[in-house]
């Protein structure tokens, strides 16, 4: 049994070692909930930095959203501090709007964003368990070999252009060392060490060492998708389609989809540019029609997913079948919208711009803080107070030398542009104004190309 335990330190070790060392930073944050995998992470992490002399700063999030969560923040700030390690813990509070799920999700990566200071590295306890119930929630979507592939073992996590500081009541506990955030300090790397562990494995771990932990009743309610992958692997371990096999499966699927990234940046750099208007960016994407029909299908959907996503900055990939849809429509000559964007056939390309109709309550004001439509900075220093939104049809009839435009109709009306009341004062891609108005930072970043988002998405 002590040799089992061993072995589970050492593959946590090894796994620490592939992803930051051999010259591992001198601070690292845990993300910690309370529950069983990540509590046993934590002892992990413990024992490691016992022999590296890393410091831990552990982080529970409190989503609020059961009573017990309370007495699960107070199980790991107890545990932190019997091992020593110093913690904190984060409290969000849901304002019933979207989806709880999706919206606790993006709260908790807001939060440790926030709280993290000078901290570029956070940890996180999936599990090979995870890897699995994830494959079959995709299975069961009709995912391809994107949506089937395992999770990365290292993702970066882009900050917004502004943190706002914790408020009160949003934090207990430690903090971090603080920095300025700076542009190279704007995103952290979320690292999962425990990938190759199985939750049996980690709960006998802590069992072993009377490690206390949490049990979430959520974790039993058919209700969520994955409590229902969860049980139906439990069925399918006596066929033979258990928890390594799927997870290997998906395993070997992300390395094929490594191989059709590389692909798909290829043929963007053969078919494919960024659209530009009088020397400024447009925020659009062009593919060469012809070019385009002449690449394997696969290639074709990748490229066409990964655009919607660039230009729209939605964290996630469009379903495959309204995909499927657009691509047929495309390569018929015609468009459609998907996923906040508009892709229009012309003469030469496809376009694939931003959706007018997505930017209609999308306003904000020429020295405020933030990126308009989450990717352009506009800002001019003799403009402050104005109105920044959508050109729209209004800002198009106004402009006078429609004839000399290098960016159509149907795509200038998505185009930032900043207006005095019902006076279109300034819009750079069609030269109204002084210019150098506004500047694109997809993703967030200041340079950040396609081809870069290919390969990381």
């Amino acid at each position: 049994m002590k040799g089992a335990e061993n072995s589970l330190d050492q593959r946590f070790a090894d796994a620490m070692g592939q992803l930051l060392g051999p010259d591992f930073p001198s601070d690292i944050a845990l993300a910690v909930s309370g529950g069983g995998d990540s509590m046993a992470m934590l002892t992990l992490a413990h024992n490691w930095t016992r022999v590296w002399g890393v410091t831990l700063w552990v982080v529970t999030v409190d989503h609020g959203l059961r009573p017990e969560s309370v007495d699960e923040a107070a199980i790991v700030a107890q545990e932190c501090a019997l091992l020593g390690h110093k913690h904190a813990t984060l409290r969000w509070h849901w304002d019933g709007k979207g989806n709880v799920q999706d919206e606790a999700r993006k709260a908790r990566l807001d939060l440790i964003d926030r709280w993290r200071g000078a901290l570029r590295h956070v940890l996180v306890a999936h599990t090979k368990d995870d890897l699995a119930e994830t494959f079959l929630m995709r299975l069961k979507r009709g995912s391809g070999v994107e949506g089937l592939s395992a999770m990365q073992e290292r993702r970066l996590y882009r900050s917004s252009d502004h943190l706002e500081e914790l408020r009160a009541g949003e934090f207990e506990g430690d903090l971090p060392p603080q920095t300025d955030q700076s542009a190279g300090q704007r995103s952290y790397e979320i690292l999962r060490p425990c990938l190759s562990m199985t939750r049996q494995e980690l709960r006998h771990h802590i069992k072993v060492l009377k490690t206390p932990w949490a049990e979430d009743p959520s974790n039993e309610d058919r209700k969520y998708d994955r409590v229902k992958m969860r049980h139906l692997l439990r069925d399918l371990e006596p066929l033979g389609l258990g928890v390594d096999l799927l997870a290997g499966t998906a395993q070997r699927l992300r390395r094929a989809q490594e191989a059709l990234a590389q692909r798909a940046c290829q043929v963007w750099r053969e078919i494919g540019s960024e659209g530009v208007a009088n020397g400024r960016s447009t925020g659009d994407l062009l593919l060469n029609r012809d070019g385009f029909a002449g690449v394997e299908r696969d290639t074709q959907l990748r490229l066409l997913a990964a655009a919607l996503q660039y230009v729209s900055t939605n964290p996630y990939r469009p379903r495959e079948t309204p995909l499927e849809e657009l691509l047929d429509r495309a390569l018929a000559g015609g468009g459609g919208t998907l996923h906040g964007c508009e892709l229009r056939a012309e003469r030469e390309n496809l376009r694939i711009f931003r959706e007018e109709k997505a930017l209609i309550s999308c306003q904000s004001t020429v020295g405020t803080p933030g990126l308009w439509d989450q990717r352009w900075r506009v800002f001019h220093p003799d403009m402050q107070g104005l109105t920044i939104r959508a050109l729209g049809d209004a800002g198009w009839q106004s402009f006078e030398n429609k004839r000399e435009a290098t960016v159509p109709y149907h795509a200038a009306r998505s185009l930032p542009s900043i207006w005095d009341g019902n006076r279109l004062v300034a819009c750079d891609a069609l030269g109204i104004g002084p210019g150098k108005t506004s500047q694109l930072r997809p993703m967030g970043r200041q340079s950040h190309s396609f081809t870069r988002f290919l390969l990381s998405h």
